[in-house]
């Protein structure tokens, strides 16, 4: 299928939320899920595979879908809950797992890179490195580091290279920790609580609190060109930009602009599995279109499903074409 007409050309389509891990993965942080998925009837049994698989399967449900570009990255919850010398050697296998089928297929493939965020200065050589070297595009942190935010100082480091080559970093959800599922989220059979504290909604929530605590902790004061990506039409946070000014305005936070202003002017906004139009137009209408862009979230959700959304929304053909590939292109350097 690739691209599909849009006007009188064919409308380029980049995704940004597209997963992917190599063998170690399911070594480490990924055994548990992978012994779930083996589980006879279990729903996410092909996942594991289509983790793997950066080839020929991948491409051919690519174009079925008219998707024509992934930005690959490592699947949650990436390597940041491992401790220091295992977030190294995993995230180098990973990242060099993913740069191959980069350099394979360029014209398909991009990658954001996982970095060993428990070392920042290490993290940040390794960024800068990765950007200028491999070409990739960014890097993917997984939340919080054993209940570690990136508003600490301690992560600074990682942040100020981020700005100073302009590499993105895509926020991606991971559990809340541990007392905060308890506390929130418990209380219920084990399946419940699992679905509840991810993604049901306690990933989601968990994820807008740490943009938020980057907001409130002075982050984009101090790096004030530093851009960050979160999925899912973003994580709860456009019905809560016109609260927050209220609530949280510069009088008690002493920030340089009012909080829905960095929402708007260092955060990018993708769909990632949400095909909800009522969500869309709530996000378009606080964030504006040239803060949005395209993801399917593969392989948990489907690419076809993705594109279906995008060709429906209810938006003008410069507009969809923005979403499409034009923002994801200028962010990206694409």
């Amino acid at each position: 299928m690739r691209s599909t007409i849009c006007g009188n050309h064919p409308m380029r389509t980049i995704t940004l939320e597209e997963h992917f891990a190599n063998p170690s993965f399911f070594e480490g942080p990924g055994r548990e899920f992978a012994e779930q998925a083996r589980q006879p009837h279990h729903p996410m049994a092909a996942v594991p595979g289509k983790l793997l698989d950066l080839g020929a399967a991948r491409l051919a449900e690519m174009d079925a879908a008219g998707i024509d570009m992934q930005i690959l990255s490592i699947n949650a919850p990436g390597v940041e809950q491992l401790d220091a010398d295992h977030q190294i050697a995993l995230a180098k296998e990973s990242n060099e797992y993913v740069a191959a089928a980069v350099e394979a297929h360029p014209d398909r493939f991009a990658a954001f890179a996982a970095l060993p965020v428990a070392k920042p200065e290490l993290a940040a050589n390794e960024l800068k490195t990765l950007v200028r070297d491999k070409s990739f595009r960014g890097a993917v942190i997984n939340g919080h580091t054993r209940g570690r935010y990136l508003d600490d100082k301690f992560f600074w480091p990682i942040l100020e290279t981020a700005e100073a080559i302009d590499a993105p970093i895509y926020l991606h959800p991971t559990p809340p920790p541990q007392p905060v599922i308890d506390a929130w989220f418990g209380g219920f059979s084990p399946m419940v609580t699992g679905m509840l504290a991810r993604a049901g909604y306690g990933w989601h929530i968990e994820t807008a609190i740490h943009v938020v605590r980057l907001i409130i902790g002075g982050v984009f004061d101090r790096f004030p060109n530093l851009q960050i990506i979160v999925g899912h039409m973003g994580e709860t946070l456009p019905s809560m930009l016109q609260r927050m000014d209220r609530s949280l305005g510069q009088p008690l936070t002493k920030l340089k602009r009012p909080v829905s202003a960095y929402l708007r002017e260092n955060v990018y906004y993708t769909f990632s599995g949400f095909n909800y139009t009522a969500v869309f137009l709530n996000l378009l209408l606080e964030v504006g279109v040239d803060r949005i862009m395209f993801s399917a979230d593969y392989p948990y959700s489907s690419m076809e499903k993705a594109r279906s959304f995008l060709d429906n929304l209810p938006v003008s053909t410069d507009d969809r074409e923005r979403i499409a590939h034009g923002n994801a292109a200028r962010l990206l350097d694409l």
